[in-house]
């Protein structure tokens, strides 16, 4: 039996034992992590870039596409340099500083989808008060309201997990570092605490979530009023990305956590664990350049103009 002042280190759940699945579970990490990079990378340069992105939609996008680099760098390097070098371990500190930085960035996502969804709302239901109600300092307001409150939420689960005795030995049953696994290690019942501060987050979760579903059934009203088709089209347009992220984030989230007892096993746990933390921040870029033709647009001639500089380079230094 030991307790928590005693853990320097904690054991995570590897995908597998063979070395060539190991190297495999990197390779494949790693090309959805470039491709996390590459996709975020373009959407925060192209939207900073280009004056006619300088939008509240856009703006609230550029956030998202930060969190969402935040989000995969939190989990997937470490998980990756466990892979290639064959380990488990990881730190006391730096357990608690990715259970902090998930936390933060996931839940700051979270409050920012539903801060997004108001933006949608406003755009097509009240077009005429759009430049009133989500001004520049409006934006920055509410933007910087859902990463407090996602530092906030992050820093009372942290630090309450972390001051539990944990005498249950020190491995995790997830790739990551998680609250729900760390509170198995707990033998106090000092964990109803924490239990009570989850219970405060779902709670704070569903109002969000019951926001969002008001927000947009106000919108397919609206759509649904307008005489064109062509209208209709637009309208919806500009409100699929995101619903598609929303519901990506949603739908993984929830199974992942109210899944029924029967399906839960280490295997399917870490396959729906990589569903609800590794793909959304991979795919989100791809779902917006798919439905935004500007930011398409502004991307391929972002591109165009870094490829005509490195010509024009290469030809003056020869």
């Amino acid at each position: 039996m030991s307790n928590s002042s005693s853990i320097s280190q904690f054991l995570l759940l590897p995908f597998t034992d063979t070395r060539e699945l190991q190297l495999l579970h990197f390779w494949l990490f790693l090309g959805i992590y470039l491709a996390a990079l590459l996709g975020n990378g373009l959407i925060i340069t192209t939207i900073a870039w280009d004056q006619h992105l300088h939008t509240p939609m856009y703006f609230f996008l550029l956030n998202l596409a930060l969190l969402d680099l935040g989000c995969i760098s939190t989990i997937v390097p470490k998980s990756m340099a466990n892979s290639l070098w064959d380990s488990r371990v990881i730190s006391y500190a730096g357990c608690a500083a990715q259970v902090f930085s998930f936390c933060f960035l996931l839940g700051s996502e979270y409050f920012l989808l539903t801060v997004m969804s108001y933006d949608r709302y406003v755009a097509i239901c009240k077009p005429l008060h759009y430049g009133t109600l989500l001004g520049s300092r409006a934006c920055v307001h509410m933007a910087a309201a859902a990463w407090a409150t996602g530092f906030l939420n992050a820093l009372l689960h942290t630090a309450n997990t972390f001051s539990l005795p944990l005498c249950k030995g020190n491995a995790l049953g997830q790739f990551f570092c998680e609250i729900p696994q760390i509170l198995k290690l707990s033998c106090s019942h000092s964990y109803l605490r924490e239990l009570g501060l989850l219970v405060v987050s779902v709670c704070l979760a569903f109002m969000c979530f019951v926001f969002i579903v008001v927000s947009y059934v106000q919108i397919l009203r609206a759509v649904l009023r307008i005489p064109s088709e062509q209208g209709r089209h637009k309208a919806f347009s500009t409100c699929l990305p995101h619903l598609a992220v929303v519901s990506l984030f949603l739908s993984t989230g929830m199974f992942a956590n109210l899944k029924p007892p029967s399906m839960s096993s280490p295997s399917m746990d870490l396959v729906v664990s990589v569903l609800y933390s590794v793909v959304p921040p991979a795919v989100n870029p791809l779902i917006y350049s798919m439905r935004k033709q500007e930011l398409k647009d502004a991307v391929r001639k972002l591109m165009t103009g870094w490829f005509s500089e490195s010509l024009n380079c290469s030809s003056a230094s020869a």
